[in-house]
């Protein structure tokens, strides 16, 4: 089966640009998450949706401190927006779950951009943990 950051981002990434051609922009990120996990199932892809992440805070547990709206094969994390444009906010959540979750790899996917090719935004977690 396919393992690797590249190959999954690939396969999302044709699934987002297909969903966003179908669709078209406008709708709630829910119905973009959705239809998306739904598409990645049918490939034969593990698509966790809306998955709590605890995390621990100077001794305090915090039960699902955030949720991950689609985790992919356990390993690439995607965040689903449906906004004008993506901002810096996004990005620096995106890499805080990377950090975190200690995962490599995270797409923002932005339904509402004009393209999806333009909605695309791939982070990397380069935050050394150890």
């Amino acid at each position: 089966m396919l393992s690797t950051g590249d190959q999954l981002s690939s396969i999302v990434i044709d699934e987002a640009i297909g969903i966003h051609r179908e669709l078209g922009p406008g709708l709630f990120e829910t119905v973009y998450e959705t239809v998306l996990a739904g598409r990645l199932e049918k490939r034969g892809l593990r698509a966790e949706r809306q998955v709590p992440v605890p995390i621990e805070f100077d001794g305090h547990a915090f039960g699902a401190a955030f949720k991950i709206d689609i985790l992919v094969q356990g390993t690439l994390i995607l965040e689903i927006k449906s906004v004008e444009q993506l901002s810096k906010v996004h990005a620096k959540q995106m890499l805080t779950y990377l950090r975190l979750t200690k995962q490599p790899v995270g797409l923002l996917l932005n339904f509402s951009a004009p393209t999806m090719r333009e909605g695309i935004r791939r982070l990397v977690n380069n935050h050394q943990i150890g």
